[in-house]
């Protein structure tokens, strides 16, 4: 018997599926992620009212508290309120990665035809939608009690903050890869290392009467200068110096995170 072989056009060879632009797959990521926030509008709904009851419980307490102007209190709080916020979201992305390994979607995920950045970025800035929206929502409840908005530094307050956020989630990820198959140790390391960074940061209390050695670890806490950079910017102060440090940090919290992030997804691929 003899075979006979077939000459296949060239049109009809198979290819590679051809990659959509960095961009394409960062939107396709965000807007899968977004997809079940949108199914249960209910949690989108309490987490914007757990800032209101932040500003409400604890806002009247910073009246008189040394290191905050006399009068300016929600002035001084409420960007630190967003910047927390921010942190809260972004650094649980893992949470979701970490369900996801677990029910076997993930793995379709990198099968896909998609920038491994994209992963990263996409999850991290889904976080930014509820964050626009309390960002929104506060701005009008505390608008009558005498906060003075600038909408120019406000948007780029929150453009800064989407930046830190991608670093900060893209850690949040490679953190979930590297623990996925003892999970729980997600939490001990999230927890751990949120609340004292938060804590050092001012976001919640001034720290110009605290002990020497936290003013020493403040002035390296890179959320300590994105929430000093977001409380220059609310207030249209443009030409502060700490806005310099808080562009910085948060591009090297970006930097650093999309260099582990990546790290890690090539890692667990191979």
């Amino acid at each position: 018997m003899s075979t006979t072989a077939v000459n296949t056009p060239a049109s009809m060879e198979l290819s590679p599926p051809r990659r959509t632009s960095l961009a394409a797959d960062i939107l396709t990521v965000m807007s899968r992620e977004l997809k079940p926030a949108l199914r249960e509008p209910v949690s989108i709904i309490f987490t914007m009212i757990q800032p209101l009851i932040l500003l409400a419980l604890f806002g009247p307490l910073l009246a008189q508290v040394p290191g905050i102007p006399a009068g300016a209190a929600l002035q001084w709080f409420v960007p630190g309120v967003l910047v927390m916020i921010a942190i809260f979201g972004t650094s649980m992305t893992g949470s979701n990665l970490l369900a996801e390994m677990q029910a076997g979607s993930h793995e379709r995920m990198l099968v896909a035809p998609l920038h491994r950045s994209a992963l990263i970025t996409g999850r991290a800035l889904k976080e930014f939608v509820p964050l626009l929206a309390q960002a929104v929502v506060i701005v009008l409840v505390v608008l009558p009690f005498g906060f003075h908005l600038d909408i120019a530094g406000a948007v780029a307050g929150l453009l800064i903050l989407g930046v830190f956020g991608v670093g900060l989630g893209a850690l949040s990820y490679a953190l979930a890869i590297a623990v996925r198959k003892t999970d729980w140790i997600f939490w001990v390391v999230q927890q751990t290392v949120l609340f004292p960074v938060l804590i050092l940061s001012g976001t919640m209390l001034p720290l110009d009467n605290a002990p020497g050695w936290m003013q020493a670890v403040a002035t390296v806490n890179p959320v300590g200068h994105v929430v000093l950079a977001e409380r220059a910017l609310f207030n249209g102060d443009f030409g502060s110096v700490e806005l310099i440090w808080g562009i910085v940090s948060a591009l090297a919290v970006a930097l650093l995170g999309l260099l582990v992030g990546g790290r890690a997804v090539r890692r667990s691929v191979g």
